[in-house]
């Protein structure tokens, strides 16, 4: 493993994954954006359309805020989706990860279309079989994710992860990291007033993709991304998927990267 600096920040590989180190959010978002946009680009000269799915978080804002004023992408080419959704809240409700990107990216744009995953289906299971058939008809050119405090990607946190799932969106049980990260993030106020189940996108539904982008700034998520970089590639951290994935890149900054930096030093 070898750390070289370039002019965007200090870049290295580990495993199949490429890292690239900056020294704050605002300069890892900014960066971000410009490595997706230019890859939106390329693919639009390629085919019609872009079919791109988009996280949800606070640790997202950066990216999704300079994505938006990057230049030369012609959105009216581009199919937007989102990787998970909470079951049972409402739709226009703050912290729905619909109504985020909503406010964030999808009304900025003029998107030719956005996906939403319904969290309120009468039937949940219908919504799955739908949202998986549309995940179909447009194959998905790449995936802008973040990283858990659990190591999720998605709502697959490691008690129902599984890199060989059978299914590309399925209702899960979040469990008691996820939940408490969302408090930590300042989406819900308390922990009982987070919902319990959520509907996502499983893990062979988002490194299927050819190109996966994904942005992790913040010191609370700096043991998610010690284990998504040094622990062995299995479904106990999910993200280190991401390592066996060749066309997959982790932008992190200095203070996610502070134990894994720590540690690797010794």
């Amino acid at each position: 493993m070898t750390t070289p600096s370039t002019p965007s920040g200090h870049l290295f590989n580990v495993d199949q994954l490429q890292v690239k180190l900056f020294k704050n959010r605002q300069e890892l978002g900014q960066d971000a954006a410009r490595v997706v946009a230019d890859r939106i680009k390329e693919i639009s000269g390629k085919q019609d359309f872009v079919n791109i799915i988009f996280a949800s978080a606070p640790s997202q804002n950066e990216f999704l805020e300079a994505l938006a004023q990057e230049s030369g992408i012609d959105w009216r080419r581009v199919r937007a989706f989102h990787m998970d959704e909470y079951m049972g809240l409402p739709a226009d409700a703050p912290q729905s990860f619909g109504q985020y990107l909503k406010q964030r990216l999808f009304d900025k744009l003029p998107i030719k279309e956005v996906f939403y995953i319904d969290g309120n289906a009468a039937d949940l299971q219908q919504e799955c079989r739908r949202y998986s058939a549309l995940l179909e008809q447009y194959p998905t050119d790449m995936v802008c994710l973040g990283i858990g405090e659990n190591c999720h990607i998605a709502f697959n946190d490691p008690h129902v992860a599984d890199f060989n799932d059978p299914v590309l969106v399925k209702m899960v049980e979040l469990d008691l990291t996820s939940r408490q990260q969302q408090v930590h993030d300042a989406c819900f106020e308390s922990l009982n007033q987070v919902p319990e189940y959520a509907l996502t996108l499983t893990i062979p539904a988002l490194v299927r993709a050819p190109y996966l982008f994904c942005m992790v700034p913040a010191r609370h998520k700096a043991e998610a991304i010690y284990h998504t970089l040094m622990d062995p590639i299995s479904e106990k951290y999910p993200a280190t998927i991401l390592r066996s994935h060749l066309g997959a890149t982790l932008f992190i900054d200095e203070d996610s990267a502070a134990i894994f930096l720590e540690k690797r030093s010794r």
